[in-house]
């Protein structure tokens, strides 16, 4: 179950990028700084943070990796505006893929109890609070990406 509201909070983000140009990923809702380009990019690190890093312990891949976090705590936001629309998209499904893999291989050999590798707040969550965690992020930032859409070209998630 919740896999199953993880994927559908991440293909309501899909469908409120679905058909956009560059120009129309990277647009404002003024006076916030986030664009549906910067959901993109910020929900792929959030995955490949809690699936890869914290869960499974293991480090993070590019474009993470060499991003200069202690200049920029928000790199991910920063620089999405420098991506084009299918970089981003890309980048979305890879991350999205390869944590899918994680949570199926850790929820088949030990189940939703399990507890990550890393702790995160002075404690190893398990498996089920990440899952928690990951549907509240989407559900706050696909209300983000509904006003944003919304603003763009009227569209609406059904």
């Amino acid at each position: 179950m919740l896999l199953a509201f993880l994927d559908y909070f991440r293909a309501t983000l899909r469908r409120q990028t679905d058909g956009l140009d560059a120009t129309q990923l990277h647009t404002r809702l003024e006076p916030s700084t986030l664009t549906l380009g910067v959901l993109l990019k910020h929900l792929a690190l959030v995955e490949c943070y809690w699936a890869t890093h914290v869960l499974a312990g293991g480090e993070m891949g590019e474009p993470w990796a060499s991003a200069d976090w202690g200049a920029d705590p928000d790199w991910e936001m920063t620089t999405a505006v420098d991506d084009p629309p299918g970089e981003l998209r890309r980048l979305f499904d890879t991350e999205t893929g390869a944590a899918d893999t994680i949570y199926r291989r850790v929820i088949r050999e030990g189940g939703l109890d399990t507890l990550a590798a890393r702790e995160r707040h002075g404690a190893h969550p398990s498996l089920r609070w990440i899952l928690v965690h990951l549907v509240e992020e989407y559900a706050r930032h696909c209300g983000h990406a509904d006003l944003i859409r919304e603003s763009i070209d009227g569209a609406v998630d059904p």
